[in-house]
């Protein structure tokens, strides 16, 4: 993957609307060689800490919690993994650790004084790269699976302690043949989530 695709990706979505033009988001990109690098040290030493946030509230309740899980079991589903084969579904989670094979990657950070605004437009920076990436032609996949890997991230990209990991993501083309490609997640429909006053 190019070089300047790149740069010029993460370049354009800072475009992405940010309250008071604070601009949180704190952008380190991989490209091959440094993904490949960063590959091997964690597949050395997988340790795992616990996330510097709550991935999903405790007590998640209805819908949401229906919401999710119904997502794991059509992935899962998709994948031919069953329920009960519980060693399958962590080699699965374990391919989050290669980037999912993408030849390239971006770890996202916020500095840690920012609040729920601040994050929010964190999110809308992460979804305008997705945007730009697809109509370049590239996949990608946000990863929170990271976030448990935030003590090895943060010494790999020489971030500072002020700045929190929130999530990494894949960089790369979609595999169209892989059924887990496939998947379409649920939406619920506008009477579950909407409506007009």
């Amino acid at each position: 993957m190019a070089h300047d695709v790149l740069r010029q990706l993460v370049i354009d979505a800072a475009r992405a609307p940010s309250g008071g033009n604070v601009q949180p988001w704190r952008i380190y990109v991989l490209e091959k060689e440094s993904t490949d690098r960063l590959r091997a040290i964690i597949a050395g030493n997988p340790e795992v800490a616990e996330p510097e946030y709550d991935i999903y509230p405790a007590g998640l309740s209805e819908p949401y919690r229906t919401n999710r899980f119904a997502l794991g079991e059509q992935m899962y589903a998709k994948l031919g993994i069953p329920r009960e084969d519980k060693p399958g579904r962590l080699r699965q989670m374990a391919k989050n650790m290669q980037f999912f094979d993408a030849p390239a990657a971006m770890f996202c950070f916020i500095d840690r004084q920012m609040g729920a605004p601040q994050w929010s437009d964190l999110g809308m920076y992460l979804q305008t790269f997705m945007l730009l990436a697809t109509e370049r032609g590239l996949g990608t996949c946000a990863q929170e699976y990271w976030s448990v890997q935030h003590k090895a991230v943060r010494e790999f990209c020489g971030a500072p302690d002020n700045e929190l990991l929130f999530c990494g993501m894949a960089i790369g083309y979609t595999d169209e043949s892989a059924p887990v490609n496939t998947l379409v997640s649920e939406r619920m429909p506008f009477e579950g989530f909407a409506k007009f006053v």
